[in-house]
């Protein structure tokens, strides 16, 4: 379980550090999210990339069809997981462990296990969408 947990504060401490330097708030994408935790930290699924998709900006993840995704919270729209989930992808580029973390259309991906159910339901905030 800690290793799920390690991408998601290595995104809070970069963008925590990255805040007061560099980056821009973009647009949010949602007003809530589902989570398995208060502090959207656990790994809710895991999803395989059915497609190939190419992020639009710096708060999207490129994703590669077969690659494996870690779900860390799902958008919510209307009381339903929204358009996009936020999660991690690892490669052979990730040699230390540490994965990409961003959102990406949970139209594209399959969950295959499901390890908690997101049914935290949390405010977005500036940070969920800051961009370095």
């Amino acid at each position: 379980m800690a290793r799920t947990v390690l991408p998601t504060i290595l995104l809070l401490c970069l963008v925590s550090t990255y805040h007061s330097v560099n980056g821009i708030f973009m647009e949010k994408l949602a007003s809530k999210k589902l989570c398995a935790d208060e502090e959207c930290v656990y790994t809710i699924s895991l999803a395989k990339a059915e497609d190939d998709y190419n992020a639009p900006d710096c708060r999207f993840i490129n994703i590669k069809k077969g690659q494996q995704i870690y779900v860390y919270s799902k958008l919510v729209k209307e009381k339903e997981a929204g358009e996009f989930w936020a999660g991690s992808v690892y490669g052979d580029q990730y040699d230390e462990g540490i994965g990409v973390v961003g959102y990406f259309p949970r139209a594209l991906v399959k969950e295959q296990h499901v390890y908690q159910a997101a049914n935290k339901e949390i405010p977005t905030t500036d940070i969920d969408f800051f961009c370095e």
